[in-house]
């Protein structure tokens, strides 16, 4: 079993509770907008960091990760990416590739807003965990943690900061 730490849109913003609340997981995982590259190398010193950029990362950050991420976790296939929609809305750019790759779980952000939903078409998980930094339009700062087991994601906890 693999313990995630997942965030995205931190928008350079480092909040001492992201140590508290991954310093049990195995990996974190950024959906992009991190902002800076200090802001990564802070997460890479709690666990192993994988991570996309997003829209606001600048040159540093899009030579150092990718737009998107294709990888396996324990059984089950990742994809993930900052701008990708959602259920029956997917963004145009990564449409062609989830339906290509039917991956187990799908990852985005960009919106702000926090969502775990099941997509029967896919046969997909997709979770945005919402915004874990200070810019944005958001009330409440959202992390998520889940296990993933084999082919299965566990234990999935929605952490308001």
């Amino acid at each position: 079993m693999t313990r995630i730490g997942l965030l995205s849109d931190t928008h350079g913003y480092w909040d001492e509770r992201y140590a508290k609340y991954f310093g049990a997981c195995d990996e974190i995982w950024h959906a992009g907008d991190i902002g800076s590259k200090e802001l990564a190398v802070r997460l890479q010193e709690i666990c192993p960091l994988r991570a996309v950029y997003g829209n606001i990362d600048g040159g540093e950050l899009r030579r150092i990760y990718s737009d998107r991420l294709s990888w396996q976790c324990e059984d089950a296939r990742i994809l993930m990416t900052h701008i990708g929609g959602y259920p029956g809305k997917y963004d145009p750019h990564i449409r062609a590739q989830l339906m290509a790759d039917h991956p187990d779980l799908f990852i985005s952000g960009h919106s702000h807003i926090l969502k775990v939903q099941y997509d029967q078409s896919l046969g997909c998980l997709h979770i945005n965990p919402g915004a874990a930094g200070l810019q944005g339009w958001q009330t409440v700062r959202t992390l998520v943690r889940f296990s993933v087991d084999g082919k299965k994601f566990r234990d999935l906890e929605v952490i308001e900061l």
